[in-house]
């Protein structure tokens, strides 16, 4: 490894046989990433624990600082793992990310929802939060508690403060109550709130955000709305709508219409057809009793364009590949290493084998670094601005500013 050069590495370590030893797998990731940075100290840590080591969460930190002291360490409970192209689920495990980054500065950061500011508080208030400004060019990593934080306010405020920044991440999983999750900065533990890194200098962090639904029917306008809730669509009352677009459905898309269906709504009005990418998908969470309009998992507004979504394992498989496809013929040259945030509800669950969305990735980028966690929501951009989202599998891939055409 050269001088100066951004290096990331990836591990993970599994318990055998159902033989779980929390100070071996420790020691086992730890030693894989000192013998890949060849004894350099990372700068950046990020740790993720299975559920299956709860009584050992407060002590995963210092554990971890005494075989592989990193600059900077955050991380979180994770209900499974990623590391090394390996997916593990359900299996008691711990995975590092670590990565040396020079020239690139680190913020990182923990707070609760009471330290946000408001959504109509100056720009200067989310500055602070983060110690961080715009004219740093920065990129976030995000990793909240979803028990405890309000999520959806701190992507509304970073878009607000940090319009043209990157903002990736997942929330801490693998707990069942408030409580329950570790999120870790440096050598605390903490059990609500959220944390994560501001990166800024010679660091360019690119996103793929695979949603895995595909369109059926028509796109539509939306012709009256109100808030979530969905009354028309092309001045049809939009329960007949849907009923249109399924009506003419083949048996099978029926069939999976009674648990799959989605609504995609359009994130850039000006172009003409719409690809794998171009639609934030929203649940659609029932029908509003009264009125009979669709009550729909996001604010709406008139004349804004949407389509009906399925998702299955090969609509999911084929989305996630096209996007990749386009990232990798957008951006040939070679990353450094790469973060998958993945929804829970992905992996073996969704595709019957292990280590499909790594695979994937790994098909079509090649041999980068790749770690993550399955989260309990996933955070990536769609046409700009910064989601939440369920279902979802978001790629942070992290290249050099210095070797990467932006």
């Amino acid at each position: 490894m050269a001088d100066g050069e951004m290096k990331f590495t990836s591990a993970i370590a599994q318990a055998k046989e159902g033989q779980a030893s929390f100070a071996k797998l420790v020691n086992e990731c730890c030693d894989q990433i000192s013998t890949a940075l060849l004894g350099q100290k990372p700068d950046l840590l990020i740790a993720f624990i299975s559920p299956h080591f709860i009584n050992y969460y407060d002590d995963l930190p210092e554990a971890i600082r005494a075989k592989l002291p990193a600059k900077t360490l955050i991380g979180c409970s994770a209900g499974g793992l990623i590391g090394n192209w390996q997916e593990v689920e359900q299996m008691p495990a711990i995975a590092l990310t670590a990565a040396i980054l020079p020239g690139v500065d680190i913020k990182a950061f923990h707070f609760e929802n009471e330290q946000l500011p408001d959504l109509d508080d100056p720009q200067v208030n989310w500055e602070k939060l983060v110690d961080t400004k715009p004219n740093q060019d920065p990129a976030f990593v995000l990793l909240p508690d979803p028990f405890s934080f309000r999520i959806d306010v701190l992507v509304q405020g970073l878009d607000y403060a940090f319009p043209q920044a990157t903002k990736i991440g997942g929330l801490a999983s693998g707990a069942n109550e408030p409580g329950d999750n570790a999120l870790y900065l440096n050598g605390k533990t903490y059990r609500s709130g959220m944390v994560g890194v501001a990166l800024s200098g010679n660091i360019v962090v690119k996103t793929v955000v695979a949603q895995g639904c595909r369109p059926i029917g028509k796109p539509m306008r939306v012709t009256r709305c109100h808030q979530n809730l969905l009354y028309e669509i092309d001045g049809n009352p939009a329960v007949i709508a849907l009923h249109d677009v399924l009506e003419k459905l083949p048996p099978q898309d029926q069939e999976l219409a009674h648990n799959s269906l989605f609504v995609g709504l359009v994130m850039d009005e000006f172009k003409d057809l719409h690809k794998p990418g171009d639609f934030l998908i929203r649940n659609i969470l029932g029908i509003e009793p009264n009125s009979g309009a669709l009550v729909i998992g996001e604010l709406l507004r008139t004349e804004r364009t949407l389509q009906f979504q399925l998702r299955d394992a090969a609509t999911s498989a084929d989305d996630l590949r096209a996007v990749l496809k386009r990232y990798r013929d957008e951006h040939p040259e070679k990353a450094c290493g790469a973060l998958l945030f993945s929804c829970l509800g992905r992996g073996q669950y969704l595709y019957g084998q292990p280590n499909h969305d790594s695979d994937c990735f790994r098909e079509y980028l090649g041999e980068i670094p790749l770690g993550g966690f399955f989260c309990n929501g996933e955070i990536g951009p769609v046409g700009g601005k910064t989601f939440l989202h369920g279902y979802t599998s978001s790629f942070g891939i992290f290249h050099s500013k210095d070797n990467h055409n932006t």
